[in-house]
């Protein structure tokens, strides 16, 4: 009887972190992101957005947007209310979300050492998180920056030769290693060379293959693997390039802000009232 109990234990656990990770929509998590960051940072009500991020963490695996770094804020907001949010375990995770924007993890040191992590540790947990970077794709996109802008602005026949290497570059990374985000490769390539993705996405406009990579990316949005902002900057870069009314507003657009927070909306990215406290609140920290 307990081995049977045990199994049937086992099933409901397995099941649940298989619906976890099954099938998700993440356009749903960016938004609910949104909605409970307003609640913080708008409505100055604190503690119940830490309750509302800690029921969307157990649904979704976290991000940490630039800028609106939910998984940070839900966080440091769970320690400041003295609120369970998994102690070490939830560290870590965030070390490593933090850990592709160069010496910013070191901003965690202080917090890290109140659950008994030292900066040493974190460092070795950075480390780690280099060491287990896709070597073959910090190359090819180390490469693929460097050849970006060769022969920018002059040589346009060069520049397009480049833009469909790249672009067959992506296809191919798609299909043998999904969406190439920092996870994979880091921000600081070999040699130190910052590998954007967002000007490369927004480069590929160029391509002839850009509606068939449009559409791959917008699919990486949905599963979580590429941030909204910066399909919406490629987005905005198209539509500038065809002369078209500009969608998402990050490129400059004097266009109706009620049609703009919908498009926004719609791939999971704050509205522009959102997005320009959440700026104001990033460069005040600074």
């Amino acid at each position: 009887m307990k081995q049977y109990i045990f199994y049937i234990l086992l099933f409901i656990s397995t099941s649940f972190l298989s619906c976890k990770n099954r099938d998700v929509n993440y356009i749903t998590y960016y938004n609910k992101v949104n909605e409970i960051d307003s609640i913080y940072r708008m409505a100055n009500q604190p503690e119940k957005a830490v309750k509302k991020f800690r029921q969307l963490f157990r649904k979704y695996e976290p991000r940490n947007q630039e800028y609106i770094e939910e998984y940070e804020t839900y966080i440091t907001l769970a320690d400041h209310y003295h609120k369970n949010f998994g102690g070490k375990k939830s560290l870590y995770k965030l070390i490593t979300l933090v850990a592709p924007y160069g010496k910013e993890y070191k901003k965690l040191y202080p917090l890290c050492q109140k659950y008994e992590i030292d900066s040493v540790e974190v460092d070795e947990k950075v480390a780690d998180w280099k060491k287990n970077l896709n070597r073959r794709l910090v190359d090819s996109f180390s490469i693929a920056m460097i050849r970006d802008q060769e022969g920018r602005p002059e040589n346009i026949t060069l520049v397009k030769k480049n833009i469909e290497k790249n672009m067959n570059l992506f296809l191919w990374t798609f299909k043998h290693y999904g969406f190439p985000d920092d996870q994979k490769t880091g921000r600081l390539g070999n040699n130190d060379i910052f590998i954007a993705l967002p000007t490369l996405l927004s480069h590929m406009i160029a391509s002839e293959k850009y509606p068939e990579f449009r559409k791959k990316v917008f699919e990486y949005v949905k599963s979580g693997d590429c941030s909204p902002r910066d399909y919406a900057l490629m987005s905005d870069t198209y539509d500038q390039f065809k002369n078209t009314a500009i969608r998402f507003a990050y490129r400059n657009a004097n266009q109706d802000s009620a049609r703009i927070n919908r498009s926004r909306k719609g791939i999971g990215i704050p509205s522009l009232k959102h997005s320009s406290k959440i700026r104001k609140d990033k460069f005040k920290k600074k």
